[in-house]
């Protein structure tokens, strides 16, 4: 997929490592019977330094267990390294928190630091009690083997159903001084917004205080991880973390003003970029789909009509047929809950070979579906809908509905 790019931002290799004093690493410690030997599944990321920390979380009820121990040690704004698994979420178990907390404790020991400095992350099945004697016995060689480019071990250990890596980096000037903010994604099934299914893990060497970092993953995290929906289930244990060691020695953001709106635009650089890779990679998908609203009468009704249309799961499925019905564009548009005139609607189908007009004023135009059917065979679609004539404008990210996506889920714990 084709980084979407932004000015005045370099993109560079390297992920959660790409940031200065950042190292990873991750191992296949077996935490599946009979798994993968070269299919990791337990990943580390540390900083020497104390680094300013924030996060945002799933909004399910249900919870798994490392959120809440993450939750406690994250009130201080400060942390140091993360420890994450794959294959089992470590949620809904009795001896879920003693666990999650075992895992802190392991890899603190592992490096010398405090066990509330460490982020705990699971994912995977739901339900299963946590084999934690494979992580106790690979913590040790996981913390020795930390170096700058682990990153590309550690993405590959979160993976599930991922079927590629998805990390960015960008690289970007504050106060005179080189920054760089870098992140990788889990995410492909259970994923809808409000936090969408996700653990993304983002690292930058730029000097914020703790109650900047959080405002500002809060003001991005809402444009672009909620943006986005795969199949309209929303996770037990979706995370997103982001920890600033300060080694770029930019003036420490401590307020609001033009540094910290260059923070911002390349955490959304990052975070827009992963949120496509997260909606390109939906469990089965063939294809990309972008929704543009605007002309609505503010920002949030945009939101709540691109949403609708790119969780519809009978257009999702229209998509994958490479069939511009775009009747089940309007009707997803008509039953989404926000104000406005349905005779004010226009919707217009484009990818890279070209682009045509399916509705003008809330009614349908001749076109002709030969070149429909090219556009649409294209692996990003956009979607464009607008609804008046406002200043108001949103995207929202999908993908098609595939036969693969009820494969995947109707074998997934074996």
């Amino acid at each position: 997929m084709k980084l979407r790019n932004f000015k005045n931002f370099e993109f560079v290799d390297g992920g959660v490592c790409a940031a200065k004093g950042f190292l990873a690493n991750g191992i296949h410690c077996g935490l599946k019977a009979g798994g993968d030997p070269d299919k990791n599944d337990l990943a580390m990321l540390y900083s020497a330094q104390k680094c300013t920390a924030a996060a945002m979380y799933t909004t399910n009820k249900v919870q798994g267990a490392p959120i809440t121990v993450t939750r406690e040690h994250l009130q201080n704004g400060i942390a140091q390294a993360v420890i994450v698994n794959s294959v089992n979420a470590n949620t809904c178990n009795a001896d879920g928190i003693a666990k999650a907390q075992e895992m802190c404790r392991l890899t603190a020991e592992s490096l010398g630091i405090p066990a509330e400095n460490v982020i705990v992350a699971s994912t995977g099945v739901i339900g299963q009690p946590l084999p934690i004697e494979p992580i106790r016995a690979g913590i040790p060689e996981l913390a020795k083997g930390l170096n700058p480019q682990g990153n590309t071990s550690a993405v590959n250990a979160i993976m599930t159903t991922d079927t590629v890596p998805k990390e960015v980096a960008v690289q970007f000037m504050l106060g005179g001084k080189l920054c760089t903010l870098g992140g990788m994604l889990k995410g492909s099934g259970m994923i809808h917004p409000n936090m969408a299914t996700t653990l993304t893990f983002l690292t930058t060497d730029c000097a914020i205080s703790a109650e900047m970092l959080q405002n500002a993953l809060h003001e991005v995290v809402t444009v672009t991880l909620n943006r986005v929906s795969v199949d309209g289930d929303t996770s037990t244990n979706d995370m997103v973390c982001i920890l600033a060691d300060a080694q770029a020695e930019n003036p420490e953001i401590r307020t609001a003003g033009e540094d910290f709106e260059i923070f911002k635009d390349a955490l959304y650089a990052v975070l827009m970029n992963l949120a496509r890779m997260m909606a390109r990679d939906g469990e089965g998908a063939t294809k990309l789909i972008e929704c543009l609203c605007d002309g609505a009468c503010d920002d949030k009704t945009a939101e709540i009509v691109a949403k609708s249309v790119i969780t519809s799961s009978l257009f999702k499925a229209a998509i994958f047929g490479e069939d511009a019905n775009w009747g089940r564009i309007l009707c997803a548009v008509g039953y989404a809950p926000a104000d406005f005139d349905i005779q004010q609607v226009n919707v217009d189908l484009s990818s890279e070979k070209g682009c045509i007009a399916v509705c003008r004023n809330g009614a349908g135009v001749e076109f002709s579906e030969e070149l429909a059917k090219e556009i649409l065979s294209e692996e990003e679609i956009l979607v464009s809908v607008t609804i008046g004539t406002g200043a108001g404008a949103a995207v929202a990210w999908g993908c098609d509905l595939t036969y693969d996506y009820v494969r995947i889920n109707s074998d997934y714990r074996s």
